[in-house]
């Protein structure tokens, strides 16, 4: 019995040594393995960089609206214009930035009438951090301008 296998093996072994294939197709596959896994790099870390690209955009928003918020009321309640108080404003919007633990800057012009803030936040990669890169920085812009009704 083991004799057999022994014999079974061996003729094994000879017929997958004078085959005329001798793996021509593995490199072809370990390249196109590589190149897979690279598009679902692209794709993975692409899209999360976007995502955190919106992430970020959206904060910028959330902080105008805050800022915004801050109305200069002395001003507002005479009537003789509405414009944000520009240190409460910078500070409500650094504060909301703060609670969602992202960087910004927060710039008021036209008189306290605009307001521009601008988040920074960093997306940690899946499969970029294989050929070095471990993080992609991202940034959002939102500008806010504050509107008066006609007629009070």
């Amino acid at each position: 019995m083991i004799i057999t296998l022994t014999r079974r093996f061996a003729r094994l072994r000879d017929r997958i040594r004078s085959a005329g294939d001798r793996g021509s197709l593995s490199p072809f596959y370990a390249v196109m393995a590589l190149g897979i896994i690279m598009i679902m790099g692209l794709m993975v870390d692409g899209g999360g960089a976007l995502n955190a690209t919106n992430r970020a955009t959206g904060l910028a928003q959330e902080a105008a609206r805050a800022a915004g918020q801050q109305l200069n009321v002395p001003a507002a309640v005479q009537g003789t214009e509405i414009t944000v108080d520009p240190d409460a404003a910078v500070a409500a919007a650094q504060d909301y930035l703060a609670a969602q633990n992202v960087t910004g800057n927060v710039s008021i012009t036209d008189g306290g009438q605009r307001l521009e803030v601008t988040v920074h936040d960093t997306y940690t990669t899946f499969f970029a951090q294989f050929v070095g890169r471990s993080t992609i920085s991202v940034s959002g812009t939102a500008h806010a301008r504050l509107h008066t009704q006609a007629g009070g």
